[in-house]
């Protein structure tokens, strides 16, 4: 091979340089994440952060709204306010699954298979976990239910809460968050079957009446088998549409 071939040939593949914001989002991130930075914590201001980067006004403001959305930071407004650090919540982690889910037009069966996988393991564990404050919250959920009995869209978005209650109970964070996440799909995908009668509506008060009170009794493998019962009977309810799209607003 010549040295004219030779110096033809790729020694190096391209180079990507991070923008400016990319790189002091990073850094950012990387102090909170770490611990640097506590919860409530406030960072230099915008005026600050120009100062002692060197980076223009608009890539500090666009690192700090990237952090924002991860839910990293978050501006409060008043004599005590600034850029707070804040921990990443559920809402957080439910902007990405969305995105995920309608990106990817994921079906309504993978939200049913998610459900019938996850909820009879965190109703186990509620009920081997749950403290008294979960035991009252749970109960006067199921009261709201029973009062929601005659609206259907009151009934769902409870019945919401309810379930999510049970995922607090179990003390595990990551699946209560991805529980919560995709809890929207769950209402818009069920209510307009799963809750359309009101003896459909009674029969969901009923089966939660059953899984608590194994959650109260801290009977975990009943609790399990219960709401996986209540997860089938859920997804029957809403088979002829599984192949639909889950398309978040």
């Amino acid at each position: 091979m010549s040295d004219t071939e030779r110096s033809s040939e790729t020694v190096v593949g391209r180079i990507s340089v991070q923008k400016s914001y990319e790189v002091l989002a990073d850094r950012l991130r990387e102090t909170i994440l770490a611990g640097s930075l506590a919860e409530g914590a406030r960072l230099p201001t915008e005026r600050e952060l120009v100062s002692q980067t060197g980076l223009s006004r608009g890539s500090v403001r666009e690192a700090l709204r990237k952090l924002e959305v991860e839910g990293l930071v978050k501006t409060r407004l008043g004599r005590l306010g600034g850029i707070i650090v804040s921990r990443p919540g559920n809402d957080a982690m439910a902007h990405f699954i969305k995105q995920f889910v309608r990106g990817r037009r994921l079906s309504l069966r993978t939200l049913q298979e998610a459900r019938e996988t996850l909820e009879p393991h965190l109703a186990q564990m509620a009920a081997e976990r749950r403290t008294a404050e979960d035991l009252a919250r749970l109960r006067q959920l199921n009261a709201e239910l029973e009062e929601a009995l005659g609206d259907k869209d009151q009934f769902a978005a409870v019945n919401i809460d309810w379930h999510n209650a049970i995922a607090a109970a179990a003390r595990n964070d990551l699946l209560s968050a991805f529980l919560y996440s995709i809890s929207y799909d769950v209402a818009v995908s069920t209510i307009s079957v799963e809750y359309d009668t009101l003896e459909t509506r009674q029969a969901v008060v009923d089966i939660h009446t059953r899984i608590l009170a194994a959650i109260e009794a801290g009977d975990g493998a009943a609790a399990y088998r219960r709401m996986q019962r209540h997860m089938q009977a859920t997804r029957a309810a809403t088979k002829a549409r599984e192949d639909e799209d889950l398309q978040p607003e």
